[in-house]
């Protein structure tokens, strides 16, 4: 039995949600990879921009204006830094991953794509990091192109090379961390091999941005995408990173006021990069707390939270392999805390339902990953996935639950 230290127990009182209990128990919350939950700081950053700094961005003169445009910016020149982009004009407010994916097929396919050009993903991905380029490709004439995975839940990395070899990819969207079976991709050897071929490269860094090192220009990526709420800040805001040479060569997606420089009934001209694809009145209550959520993460240091996922990882693990009929999947080397199993016997909605009469929160399904599902032959998993906040003592909660359920079934 591990002791959770002092210092976990004392990031995790600043969690207001995970003090409660859920079904008569203590909530064991285990379901980090669909969503994290927010620190104290990042529902005070809201309320005071509502109670004390509410007003529209970058028009107004009064002090409310220039208060709520000095914060929303603030978030951006703290994400430039986050991700280390060159320049903080690189970084676009979008809704989350998936708003970011639709704007760079949408507007780089436009601009780039042409009939017989291949776009090449992995069979890793979300089903965000796969619809909006479906749809581009049949608009465009276009050709999708898949990097197999192997058994272990790693990508078939010399498949990939071969794809590339035809010299016809034109773009590369693959994820910078699976949210399905945990697995961490090499991401930068597929961008480096993506460049040296002629190719662009989208990298989906929902799973990677809140575990990960993320710089942006050592991994050379011409995209980068993540999401707030996976992040500890709040739900309906992401950012999308792209070199500017793209940003600045791609249409806008949108329009209506803020992405115009000029309207008149003849003729419009755009606003400079990064509000040429921020039309209309943006998120501004999420964005300014989004902030805080870069100042919790950075606080504690990425180091030091990847190696406290990564022991609960380890430990959960070596808890559950003793349980009857358990199949994990996704046992690559490098991997963020998700553990992705079944149990044999036992449908994986139920499981979920009988750990919520605990207490205890997974996910149950396909977890938008259907074709990862497919080549796996399984319908979905169990997925515990772990962030900072969370113990031993709920591993050791989820493996006592399991067991119990497994036993009703022998």
């Amino acid at each position: 039995m591990k002791i959770t230290s002092p210092e976990i127990l004392n990031i995790r009182s600043e969690f207001p949600v995970l003090d409660q209990q859920v079904n008569g128990h203590p909530l064991t919350y285990l379901d980090n990879a669909a969503t994290t939950q927010k620190p104290q700081r990042v529902i005070d950053a809201l309320t005071n921009y509502y109670s004390k700094d509410n007003a529209n961005i970058h028009r107004g003169i009064h002090t409310l204006a220039e208060r709520a445009t000095k914060a929303f910016e603030q978030t951006r020149t703290s994400l430039a830094q986050f991700i280390h982009a060159s320049e903080k004009e690189e970084i676009i407010f979008t809704r989350g991953v998936t708003e970011s994916v639709n704007l760079v097929a949408a507007s780089f396919g436009k601009a780039f794509i042409k009939s017989g050009d291949e776009i090449i993903l992995s069979g890793l991905e979300h089903h965000s990091n796969i619809v909006p380029w479906q749809l581009m490709a049949e608009e465009r004439g276009a050709i999708i192109k898949v990097i197999p995975v192997h058994e272990d839940g790693t990508l078939d990395l010399p498949a990939y090379h071969h794809l590339l070899s035809n010299g016809r990819t034109k773009l590369v969207a693959v994820n910078h961390a699976s949210n399905a079976l945990g697995t961490i991709n090499p991401v930068r050897e597929i961008i480096s091999a993506a460049h040296q071929n002629g190719a662009v490269v989208f990298i989906d860094g929902a799973q990677g941005v809140a575990h990960l090192p993320v710089d942006v220009q050592v991994l050379d990526c011409d995209f980068y995408a993540a999401s707030g709420h996976k992040m500890y800040g709040p739900t309906g805001v992401g950012f999308l990173y792209g070199k500017r040479k793209w940003l600045d060569a791609m249409p806008p997606w949108q329009s209506g006021g803020e992405m115009i420089r000029e309207v008149r009934f003849t003729k419009t001209t755009f606003n400079d990069i990064p509000y040429k694809f921020e039309a209309g009145t943006p998120n501004i209550a999420d964005v300014v707390a989004l902030h805080e959520a870069i100042q919790f993460i950075q606080t504690l240091g990425k180091p030091f939270i990847a190696a406290h996922e990564g022991d609960l990882l380890t430990y959960a693990a070596n808890l559950l392999q003793d349980i009857k009929g358990i199949r994990f999947f996704g046992q690559a080397a490098e991997k963020v805390s998700v553990l992705s199993f079944t149990i044999d016997g036992l449908h994986h909605f139920d499981v979920g339902q009988l750990l919520d009469a605990k207490g205890i929160a997974v996910r149950t399904g396909h977890h938008c990953t259907q074709p990862l599902m497919e080549r796996f032959g399984i319908e979905g998993t169990i997925r515990a996935s772990f962030s900072v906040y969370n113990t031993f003592e709920e591993a050791e909660a989820l493996a006592s639950a399991l067991k119990k359920i497994t036993e009703k079934i022998k």
